[in-house]
C-alpha cells in the first residue's frame, strides 16, 4: 500500500465549475488555470513556459495562442463553437479544449483544474 492510500490520506476535493462543448473526445486532463487576455500574456508564457497550463480565453479566433499552443495542457474558450478557429486548432493539435464554456465559479490563476471529454470543467482542491 502506498502512503497516500493509507489511513489519513487526503483525497482531493473536486468541484464542477463550468461546462461547454468539447472540441474532440479526450480523457480527463489536469492542468493549471490561467486566464489569457492577449498577446502580452502569451509572451510572458513564452518566457516562463506554458506546459501544464489550461489557457482560458474569450475569443474563439484567438490566434495569439499559436506560439504556445502545443505546450498547453488544454484550452477553455468562453465563446465560439467546435467549428470556430480555436475548436479546429484544438482538434488538429490534439490539445483538449472546451468551447462555448459557461464558467459558474471562475477560479483564480494558478488553481488546479481538470477538463473532461464531456465538456465539464472541474476545480481540484487539495
Amino acid at each position: 500500500m502506498c502512503p497516500s492510500e493509507g489511513a489519513g490520506a487526503t483525497v482531493p476535493a473536486v468541484q464542477e465549475i463550468g461546462s461547454g462543448d468539447p472540441t474532440f473526445g479526450f480523457g480527463p486532463t489536469p492542468g493549471t488555470w490561467r486566464r489569457l487576455e492577449g498577446p502580452d500574456d502569451v509572451l510572458d508564457l513564452m518566457d516562463t513556459g506554458a506546459e501544464g497550463i489550461v489557457a482560458v480565453i474569450r475569443d474563439a479566433g484567438a490566434t495569439f495562442l499559436s506560439p504556445i499552443f502545443e505546450e498547453l495542457a488544454g484550452v477553455v474558450c468562453t465563446g465560439g463553437t467546435i467549428r470556430s478557429h480555436i475548436g479546429i486548432v484544438s482538434r488538429e493539435f490534439q490539445v483538449p479544449g472546451v468551447v462555448a464554456a459557461v464558467i459558474d465559479d471562475e477560479p483564480a490563476d494558478g488553481t488546479e483544474v481538470e477538463l473532461d471529454g464531456s465538456g465539464v470543467i472541474r476545480r481540484i482542491d487539495g
